[in-house]
């Protein structure tokens, strides 16, 4: 008989306040204007559903933040660590956060994303958001401030 290595899958779990270092070191590391610490703390004060996205051993790979009020849901932050993307996390992090906006009888979820970042575009695409509008300046860049493609995603009332 041959053993054959089975690499568990991550879970999720609620962030919690001891999590902000390390989750606002993977937002460090992938965006050149992250948010600061006390950001994801004022997230988490307020009550936001903060998710990580945690590994067998420990390492956090990404996390994810919605807020929710009115029947409606906006997505703050959706990141994965750079080491750890192409592999399908971003995708699977997005329906969690999805799930949960169900979970709390969301009817459409708003989120904002960079016309520079055709990545996360694209899943977001797939997953059955669309371009509603645009944020003039929205975002800091390297040289001024970049605009928001404001997306959005109707969940269907069977969903719920």
């Amino acid at each position: 008989m041959v053993a054959v290595a089975v690499n568990p899958l991550p879970r999720w779990r609620p962030m919690l306040r001891g999590d902000v270092d390390a989750v606002a070191a993977i937002e460090a590391s992938a965006y050149e204007f992250p948010w600061a610490p006390r950001i994801f703390r004022d997230c988490l004060d307020a009550g936001h559903k903060c998710w990580v996205l945690q590994a067998v051993d420990g390492e956090l790979l990404g996390y994810g933040i919605l807020s929710t009020g009115a029947n409606e849901a906006h997505l703050l932050n959706l990141c994965v660590a750079p080491s750890q993307q192409r592999r399908g996390l971003g995708s699977r992090m997005l329906r969690h956060m999805l799930d949960l906006a169900r979970m709390y009888r969301v009817r459409r979820v708003f989120l904002e994303v960079r016309p520079s970042n055709p990545v996360a575009q694209a899943m977001y695409e797939r997953a059955g958001f669309n371009e509603i509008g645009r944020r003039p300046e929205y975002y800091p860049a390297r040289r001024g401030r970049e605009d928001a493609i404001v997306m959005a995603m109707e969940l269907l009332a069977g969903e719920n």
